[in-house]
């Protein structure tokens, strides 16, 4: 397998080398073009018959074709003949470095046993830990990268990768090295999250400060100097870890300057989503079981709410966000696929989009929001998620005349072309 892997490794890397050295000429003007800009608070900023122009994989301006600027007339153009353009897509929430599957955990729940009772019994979190601790990079990079590609053909441009199926310091800079790999081979923006707060190894089990002492914060500090973390993240619930451990964690991060993050309220509600606020969290994920309260402490803050549709289906839950809370307090809501072995074996945006609407009763526009500039946020980029001068070239143009037809469509990739930094990949 080994064997195996490093050929296909070998094997990717040439072929992106190959595809940037051989690549089409430099597109710098897209005209005719039904762009989704992302700007304002409505109507998904939309510009009918509109053009874009870019350059070192910048955009330069954004507007109406017969506006377009006369230094930008002379530059090669692309016809989009009435497509619809928006801003690339961004996963702003997923596990995808991981080793094995849990397609047994998945049979076991249809025949009644539930996340919790499958965790508590060893599987869960801590089996993928064993699978993922035997992996060797080379095989953690195949796997994930046939993910990533998914992810790309559906108009990703920008995506997030957690650890915390590690537990261990060596395992857990591993996977973020992997998750670093990914950026250097493939044309995607990749943000990597500390998850080292996610559940604790059998060697732990029932010593929990101790973890937190001897692995959990040397490894965020070691991924630190290596250059391997972007923010950091934490699993707060009853089978994962306790506020007063998340504000360990926490504390660590902020002594090295790096943002946090957490998943909070998904299964129970532990205040997590009030913590985080009060750490001044880029975003809290999941949020099943938060209050109005909550949603007022992470609006005051700014706090991204990444819903996870993928997960609610696919666990079979009942309890919604608070949707309305949300959008009373003024709390941008995010959209991913938290694509992970477990809870959310899932490698479309596009159906998270749609299970978004459908599931939790969000707009068409609120979910492009939520996969776009919203989910930028929660990454705490300011130069992707939206259609302006200034931001990154990143786009996704699609066979469809209106953006609602991105989260109405079940099982269709509308997908036309993808441009990442300015060029067609």
């Amino acid at each position: 397998m080994t064997a195996i892997a490093s050929f296909l490794i070998k094997y990717y890397v040439y072929t992106y080398v190959a595809h940037r050295i051989h690549r089409q000429q430099e597109i710098m003007l897209l005209t005719h073009a039904n762009l989704a800009t992302l700007e304002g608070s409505e109507s998904y900023g939309l510009i009918p018959d509109g053009a874009v122009w870019m350059k070192g994989g910048r955009l330069q301006w954004v507007g109406s074709l017969a506006g377009i600027p006369k230094a930008a007339r002379q530059d090669e153009s692309l016809d989009l003949e009435g497509r619809l353009v928006t801003p690339g897509l961004v996963d702003c929430h997923t596990h995808i470095v991981h080793g094995g599957n849990r397609a047994a955990e998945f049979e076991a729940r249809l025949n009644g046993a539930s996340y919790e009772e499958i965790s508590r019994s060893g599987g869960g979190i801590i089996s993928t830990v064993s699978a993922t601790r035997a992996a060797s990079q080379e095989e953690l990079l195949g796997s994930a990268l046939t993910r990533v590609d998914a992810l790309i053909a559906e108009g990703v441009t920008t995506l997030e990768i957690k650890s915390g199926y590690g537990l261990d310091i060596e395992a857990e800079l591993k996977m973020l090295r992997v998750a670093r790999q990914v950026a250097s081979i493939r044309p995607v923006r990749i943000r990597t999250s500390f998850l080292g707060a996610h559940a604790l190894p059998h060697e732990y089990q029932g010593r929990q400060d101790a973890y937190l002492t001897d692995v959990c914060l040397p490894a965020m500090e070691a991924a630190k100097v290596e250059g391997l973390v972007d923010a950091v993240d934490g699993f707060c619930e009853t089978i994962a870890f306790a506020p007063e451990s998340i504000r360990i964690v926490f504390d660590k991060a902020q002594s090295l300057n790096l943002p946090v993050k957490l998943h909070a309220e998904q299964l129970s509600w532990l205040g997590g989503a009030q913590l985080a606020a009060e750490y001044s969290a880029l975003s809290c994920d999941h949020l099943e079981h938060a209050t109005r309260e909550d949603a007022e402490a992470m609006g005051r803050q700014g706090s991204v709410a990444v819903l996870l549709p993928g997960a609610f289906y696919f666990l079979r839950e009942t309890k919604l966000p608070p949707i309305a809370a949300f959008r009373v307090h003024g709390v941008p809501m995010a959209i991913a696929t938290d694509c992970n072995p477990g809870s959310s074996p899932m490698t479309s945006l596009l159906s998270a989009m749609n299970m978004a609407c459908v599931l939790f009763r969000l707009t068409p526009e609120e979910v492009l929001r939520g996969v776009t500039r919203n989910g930028a946020m929660a990454l705490g980029l300011e130069d992707v998620g939206r259609m302006r001068a200034g931001q990154a070239a990143d786009f996704a143009v699609w066979d469809a005349e209106h953006p609602a037809e991105l989260s109405s469509r079940i099982g269709f990739n509308p997908l036309y072309k993808r441009i990442y930094s300015g060029e067609i990949t």
